[in-house]
């Protein structure tokens, strides 16, 4: 990796790739760094993206994060969120605690369902998404304790498991990227198991191998995920992110071993 680009740039420029073949369709982005790759592919690789403001507010421009005060384009109030949810034309990207081998997502609770460890979110919109629209998931920090084996609780659901619930669950159930701050991962594995696409710069493939609780299927070559380019750096650094907040949730390596 250059001097002059990030970790978090990378992570950025992977998520608007996520979203760059998806035409007119709403981004709803969960958190700052998907929002932040969502307003860069708004901009630059899919400009028929429909953004909001995460609140209520359809947005005509592209703010800076956590901007106010851009030109509102429509109103979308949280009830007619679901109107979308139901209708299908919208990518979402959510964060996971676990995320399994099959695409599962658990954002509910740690341990057994009966009685958990640790109590979190709770599955919230998580399976209406995965069944009515596109999801990708965004996990700042890879571990062991993120991707698993078997999720404890499913709140997002995987294509296997889609499958198995029958046509209502499967027939929209298309769980597209997962992007971490190590590399960027697919379903397209054998039996739609996760498969590593590329590893971001900087990150050795072991560094993968032992931070993922499963065995993860490789391609023969392991490509390098790409890094942004000048024109969406000064996106990035002078648009949409100029205090640096995306640092805060992907510090440089070495800052983070500090």
């Amino acid at each position: 990796m250059t001097s002059t680009v990030t970790r978090a740039d990378v992570c950025a420029a992977a998520i608007a790739d996520a979203f760059a073949d998806d035409g007119e369709i709403f981004a709803s982005p969960m958190g700052m760094l998907p929002m932040l790759g969502v307003r860069l592919a708004k901009l630059t690789s899919n400009p028929d993206l429909v953004i909001s403001d995460g609140e209520s507010l359809f947005l005509a421009g592209v703010p800076p994060l956590f901007a106010k005060g851009d030109v509102v384009e429509g109103w979308i109030p949280f009830r007619k969120v679901f109107d979308v949810v139901a209708y299908g034309k919208r990518h979402v990207m959510m964060g996971a605690t676990q995320v399994d081998r099959e695409g599962n997502q658990n954002i509910s609770a740690i341990g057994d369902f009966a009685q958990p460890k640790r109590q979190l979110l709770g599955s919230r919109g998580a399976p209406g998404n995965t069944v009515n629209n596109r999801t990708s998931y965004w996990v700042p920090r890879h571990s062991p304790r993120v991707f698993v084996e078997q999720v404890d609780i499913v709140s997002g659901v995987g294509p296997r498991r889609a499958a198995a619930a029958g046509p209502a669950a499967a027939k929209y159930n298309d769980i597209h990227r997962i992007v971490s701050n190590l590399g960027v991962f697919d379903l397209t594995g054998a039996g739609g198991t996760m498969r590593l696409r590329s590893i971001h710069p900087g990150v050795a493939l072991d560094e993968v191998i032992e931070s993922t609780g499963f065995a993860l299927e490789l391609p023969a070559e392991v490509p390098t995920t790409r890094e942004p380019t000048m024109e969406e750096q000064i996106i990035i650094r002078e648009v949409l992110d100029p205090k640096g907040l995306r640092f805060r949730e992907v510090p440089e390596p070495e800052a983070a071993h500090q």
